[in-house]
């Protein structure tokens, strides 16, 4: 989930969590563009057991009295989460989403499927986080490491 924006993640709603073929479907996201991202079996397993204790009514996150939940609210989560995991470094909603996708590639994941779940329309925006992942560039073999004595 955390390759949704801020705005695309508060207007989520249980409709838009396909458990079956576990999709998240981001609907009207930024340019008025529809989009899925993958759910991992222990996003689902969280996000039922949240629906357990907190019954949301609309949203998929909610305020404490209802509603949507609001923009100011989910930076102070973050912030309080933060600041337990002892988390040193400036981390902010966006940064997640940037973390995220820079582990995707990392991982191996084609930038063009990267570019896909970001909903980038154009690949020089997802290439942002080529220069963030040092460990791919580390694993690049030279050529002049398979010469013999020359």
């Amino acid at each position: 989930m955390t390759l949704a924006r801020t705005l695309e993640l508060l207007n989520l709603t249980f409709e838009h969590v396909d458990a079956n073929r576990k999709l998240l479907i981001i609907k009207s996201a930024k340019g008025n563009k529809d989009r899925i991202t993958p759910l991992s079996e222990k996003m689902l397993a969280l996000l039922r057991d949240y629906y357990k204790a907190y019954k949301p009514q609309k949203y998929l996150f909610e305020g404490m009295y209802g509603g949507q939940y609001d923009e100011r609210s989910l930076a102070s989560v973050l912030k309080r989460a933060v600041t337990m995991a002892n988390i040193k470094k400036p981390v902010t909603l966006h940064w997640l989403r940037h973390s995220y996708a820079t582990h995707l590639l990392e991982a191996g994941t084609d930038l063009r499927y990267i570019q896909e779940l970001l909903g980038h329309s154009h690949s020089k925006t997802t290439e942002i986080y080529t220069h963030v992942s040092t460990k791919s560039i580390k694993n690049i073999k030279s050529p002049f490491d398979d010469l013999d004595n020359y």
